[in-house]
């Protein structure tokens, strides 16, 4: 029997990408923040989201804790439920990015694999930006005591811990955030994400 999505069409376009491209003033696209817990993900999105939205561009956030209340609420954290939470973020992030819109997400996205299916759903605007500033720096932040939790026993599957998290392999900017202050992160951030999502006449 089919899948149901081999069965239905693709919707056509009314507007073209490149017509919103142009509107806009800049190329849609992802910025995708991965790391683990504590690494800095939501706290550079969120600012880099609001250095872009005062210059102009049109921006959106999407944060994992955000979506895991919302449309992610029914996955738990075990590897296939990850996958599928991967899985969804990247497919609304490149509908968003078609749309015109440059995306940031901030999601842990342990698996190489699904941050490989997130790059193929957005295309050439996808931008894997790994924060890096160690285990162990990510522990003493701990903002949320889940470190400490995971360490106890209290949380099984925590990534870092108890699961695995797959460093990437050719991402296109490391920022180690355990060296580099915010301000200093966002300012390299800003830099490439103006070059990166330039419109060409």
């Amino acid at each position: 029997m089919a899948l149901k999505s081999e069965i239905i069409p693709t919707g056509k376009r009314v507007v073209e990408t490149s017509d919103l491209w142009r509107r806009n003033g800049h190329r849609g696209g992802v910025m995708w923040f991965t790391g683990l817990s504590g690494s800095g993900k939501s706290t550079l999105a969120a600012a880099l989201e609001g250095r872009l939205f005062e210059e102009g561009y049109n921006v959106v956030s999407l944060d994992g804790d955000n979506l895991r209340h919302g449309l992610n609420a029914d996955l738990g954290f075990a590897p296939d439920d990850r996958a599928e939470n991967i899985r969804r973020v990247g497919e609304l992030a490149a509908m968003l990015t078609h749309g015109g819109m440059i995306v940031m997400t901030a999601f842990i996205s342990p698996y190489r694999a699904d941050r490989a299916l997130a790059r193929r759903a957005a295309g050439e605007g996808f931008q894997e930006i790994f924060l890096d500033p160690g285990l162990e720096i990510c522990e003493q932040r701990d903002p949320k005591g889940l470190y400490e939790k995971a360490r106890a026993g209290e949380i099984p599957d925590f990534t870092g811990i108890s699961a695995p998290y797959e460093v990437p392999t050719a991402p296109e900017m490391t920022i180690d955030t355990g060296a580099v202050t915010i301000t200093e992160s966002v300012e390299i951030l800003h830099d490439y994400a103006t070059r990166a999502f330039r419109l060409f006449a």
